[in-house]
């Protein structure tokens, strides 16, 4: 199915075979000339072939930074690596190598078109990350195992898969069992998933065909495995709830770090400071000690609680300079955007005449004329927009001055009237 060692000669992936590449797919005509006089920088290509080059090992891709089309089929490689840098990566094409394992991928998530197919992967996972993929090709491998289907149903954007040429694409219930549990795919095997479904309507012996009932398409592999999608629906909510509810977790605590007050709205704080006290634990054994501590623990926690709350109002004052700032910033930079295209429109419209006749004109020598004879007003103009840059600096500096002295004087209260409350539970 794949490459034989005896039958090719590995190559490396160096500096030289990419700068080869990069100048043949590079443009043509005047252009590609001056490209291959001055060089292309890896940075700034976008897409790459290296197919049919015997490639056993990917690397040295981290300078191509900005790369969104990556062809690597019909080659040798033998394990997904060194692609971490190409973030901005949209297409990807890996068929026809000596992949055993899908992985590598976790930082690929603009990808939207992936192909592995004619490879040796027996698993589809560690496609995690791939948030938007929409084209899957896995034709051509070792994947036996239906449940790797149901992998696949967290990838709310795919569209396209390709399985024929594995094991599972011959077990009798395949396309009955994708279109049940994948029922947003829209092409299966190169085929749109109603021709698929016809043929399937037409060979089925579906029991609910003899009661009178007419069920084609998604709709009768919906029904064939109805209670499997259901329980696997309801263990889907269950673990979405719980993903939403730590999430919410996560962002309130985030919330009360802003506020500086995480972990005082309960008894967190006095158990963590009293965790290890052995001598502590000692005591409370002694009568009527084990009474005082709980009155005392029940004290702190309320100065805590205290503290908790107006920790989180001055949080929100915090918020409210924040976001007169931003607007008093934004209003400002509007403003003297619009002084500013008044200006130029202003000055087109005086000018309207003489730069027709300056776009127009096709001499050097003339269009230098030209130019110059009206170099004043356009000094008088660029010394205008100079003004208005510095008026917008000056505002802004003075926005910020008065930002940070609001900031300071509320965090200055904040830290006076917390300290107010402190010597009591220390």
């Amino acid at each position: 199915m794949n490459w034989l060692y005896d039958s090719v000669e590995p190559r490396v992936m160096d500096e030289d075979m990419l700068k080869l590449a990069v100048g043949e797919q590079g443009p043509r005509d005047e252009a590609g000339q001056l490209a291959r006089q001055e060089g292309i920088l890896f940075k700034d290509v976008l897409s790459l072939r290296l197919d049919f080059q015997n490639i056993l090992r990917i690397d040295s891709l981290w300078q191509f930074e900005n790369l969104r089309k990556l062809q690597l089929d019909n080659n040798i490689i033998e394990k997904i690596e060194g692609l971490e840098r190409l973030v901005h990566l949209v297409w990807l094409d890996l068929s026809f190598n000596n992949i055993e394992a899908i992985e590598g991928l976790d930082t690929l998530v603009n990808l939207e078109d992936l192909s592995l197919f004619n490879n040796r992967i027996s698993k589809i996972d560690s496609l995690d990350a791939l948030v938007k993929l929409q084209v899957l090709s896995l034709g051509n491998n070792e994947i036996s195992h239906m449940m790797n289907i149901i992998y696949l149903r967290r990838f709310k954007d795919l569209r396209t898969l390709s399985l024929s040429g594995n094991p599972i694409a011959e077990e009798e219930d395949y396309k009955m069992f994708i279109c049940a549990y994948l029922p947003d795919l829209v092409y299966l095997d190169f085929r749109r998933i109603d021709d698929h479904m016809i043929i399937v309507w037409k060979s089925s012996r579906a029991p609910m065909l003899a009661m009178g009932q007419r069920a084609v398409g998604k709709e009768l592999a919906e029904i064939k495995h109805q209670y499997g999608i259901d329980e696997l629906k309801q263990r889907e909510n269950l673990i979405q709830a719980q993903l939403d509810d730590e999430r919410a977790q996560q962002e309130e605590l985030e919330e009360h770090k802003a506020s500086f007050v995480e972990r005082l709205n309960g008894s967190f704080l006095f158990d963590s400071m009293y965790a290890e006290d052995v001598e502590g634990n000692k005591l409370a054994h002694l009568p009527g000690v084990s009474e005082l501590g709980l009155t005392y623990k029940d004290k702190f926690v309320i100065v805590c609680l205290n503290i908790f709350e107006y920790g989180l109002k001055q949080q929100e004052k915090r918020k409210v300079e924040l976001d007169t700032f931003n607007e008093c910033v934004q209003e400002a930079i509007q403003e003297n955007r619009e002084q500013g295209k008044r200006r130029i429109a202003k000055f087109e419209e005086t000018h309207l005449l003489s730069l027709n006749a300056i776009r127009d004109e096709s001499e050097v020598t003339n269009l230098e004329m030209k130019v110059a004879e009206h170099s004043k007003d356009i000094t008088e103009l660029f010394n205008m927009l100079m003004t208005l840059e510095m008026q917008l600096v000056e505002q802004l500096e003075e926005t910020i001055n008065t930002f940070e002295r609001n900031i300071m004087d509320l965090v200055a209260l904040f830290i006076e009237n917390v300290q107010s409350l402190y010597p009591f539970p220390r």
